[in-house]
């Protein structure tokens, strides 16, 4: 059974062609927000494995990535110049 990573859903989202609206409107699932918080948690409470360290810091790096597209998205979106 293959579980999936928090992280991959954003990989998915991005590989499958995006236009500003779309990046703008982005919002991990429900199941994704979960994980993350249990990782959050564990990390507090138990430590992580390895496995679950990565996994987490590829999705702490994917997030900020997606904040940045999504405020550059709102701009593109707006009409307003970017650079």
């Amino acid at each position: 059974m293959h579980t999936l990573k928090a992280y991959e859903e954003v990989v998915d989202f991005i590989a499958s062609g995006t236009n500003p609206d779309t990046v703008a409107a982005f919002k991990p699932s429900d199941a994704v927000r979960e994980r993350v918080r249990d990782l959050l948690y564990f990390e507090k409470t138990k430590g992580l494995t390895l496995e679950e360290t990565s996994e987490l810091d590829h999705y702490m790096q994917l997030e900020h990535l997606m904040r940045l597209a999504k405020a550059r998205a709102r701009k593109y979106a707006s009409g307003k110049q970017i650079h």
